[in-house]
């Protein structure tokens, strides 16, 4: 942190944790949601109003909002091992926290626009940030540990999913048992859960669930995740309903997806992962008799991006998709590959370094229908297609620690505990 103060020309660091935002023409506040930088110094998730002072050479100052409050709980007094790494200032109004800040020299303010004190406005230096964002992609050996933690506390909600799945639930009931089973409410998961019976696990980011069960149960994807001291897990799992051919399905892709979990390693370009990815994928549709090409051709003529739209994963660590994932530490773009707009990493793989690995094959009707007016069409067993249609689709995802050697796979080491 001094090293990079110093190098974009700033004395003081000064991070905003946020303040709590309410809906329009109305008293209700949104969920809070702190700022990704001020969860980088300390596990407070719930305290908007705070700010972080940091001059090199000096303990960090926290000034501390506990406010007199009887309409809510307000937050307890600081406690954890984190409180004696900081010098703490309690303060009961927001206002009083510009008393704890520097004043002189060059500050560099992160956080949003509403944060603004008297004298002190987020200017979110763009280089700072930059470098900033690019070294979270390293995580250290406590991220690592909170990081398992998240994986543990996720893993006892997939496995409850799977049972309402088989005792028939709605998508509303199988997320309600995904909460109870993880200690999770609706507010405060990392993010809003994706769970699709049947052809709505076409969806790539599903966002409603049904409270009436469908007639026939053929097929769960359930992709949700947990937090632990505002570190987030994402994991994803497909189920199906004994359908042979959706069952082969599942299983070829689930294959595919642990060898690319192995080949997370120290040197590897994600982009080259996820090319490889459309290969094995490609395969897939191949082996199952689903398309007659070669999976090269099917990744030159863009076929495989029919069945597998998105890219192959992403960072993860504060915030489910990881800030920096296609940036150098100067904030210049790493570049795509050409036709895959949506990937969210084109770094190199390097020690310390968390991503998910997510292959899926879908059944999506608007590309599918594009893919049959082209010549490649032609190649596709259009009766095969329709029959797995029904099923949605397939992803499966675990999160994966980059070693100096044999990658760890913290979702599978979570579920193996289990």
């Amino acid at each position: 942190m001094d090293r990079l103060l110093e190098k974009h020309g700033f004395d003081h660091l000064l991070v905003a944790s946020g303040v709590e935002k309410h809906e329009f023409l109305d008293d209700r506040p949104y969920p809070f949601k702190p700022n990704a930088q001020f969860k980088a110094w300390l596990p407070l998730t719930r305290h908007p109003h705070c700010w972080i002072a940091y001059t090199p050479g000096q303990r960090p100052v926290l000034a501390y909002y506990q406010p007199d409050d009887y309409w809510h709980v307000p937050p307890t007094p600081p406690q954890g091992a984190w409180v004696e790494h900081f010098d703490i200032r309690v303060i009961t109004d927001p206002a009083e926290a510009v008393k704890h800040l520097p004043t002189g020299g060059r500050a560099a303010i992160l956080g949003e626009a509403d944060a603004a004190l008297p004298g002190f406005t987020p200017n979110n230096p763009e280089g700072l940030l930059a470098a900033l964002h690019y070294h979270r992609a390293y995580k250290t050996p406590y991220e690592l540990a909170v990081m398992r933690l998240a994986q543990r506390r996720a893993v006892p909600g997939h496995l409850a999913a799977r049972e309402a799945f088989k005792a028939g639930l709605s998508e509303a009931g199988i997320h309600a048992a995904y909460l109870a089973a993880t200690g999770h409410t609706d507010l405060d998961l990392p993010y809003s859960n994706i769970v699709c019976l049947n052809e709505h696990s076409a969806v790539l980011h599903y966002q409603y669930k049904d409270t009436h069960a469908p007639s026939r149960h053929r097929s769960l994807l359930i992709d949700a995740g947990a937090e632990v001291d505002g570190y987030a897990s994402d994991i994803t799992r497909t189920w199906g309903n004994g359908d042979v051919d959706f069952e082969a399905l599942v299983a070829a892709v689930e294959d595919e997806q642990q060898a690319l979990c192995a080949r997370v390693k120290a040197g590897v370009d994600y982009r080259d992962l996820h090319l490889e990815c459309h290969l094995r994928l490609g395969n897939v549709l191949r082996t199952l008799d689903l398309v007659d090409m070669d999976p090269a051709q099917m990744l030159e003529t863009g076929l495989t991006s029919t069945f597998f739209p998105h890219g192959l994963g992403h960072p993860i660590g504060l915030q489910v998709h990881d800030v920096a994932g296609f940036t150098d530490e100067a904030g210049q773009l790493i570049p795509r590959p050409a036709g895959h707009p949506y990937l969210r990493m084109t770094r190199t793989l390097e020690p310390g370094m968390v991503v998910t690995i997510e292959p899926g094959i879908y059944f999506i009707p608007t590309l599918l229908a594009k893919l049959k007016a082209t010549p490649q069409g032609k190649a596709v067993d259009w009766r095969k297609v329709e029959h797995l249609a029904s099923f949605g689709g397939v992803r499966i995802e675990d999160e994966v620690h980059c070693t100096d050697g044999k990658p760890e796979n913290l979702s599978r080491d979570a579920f193996a505990e289990a």
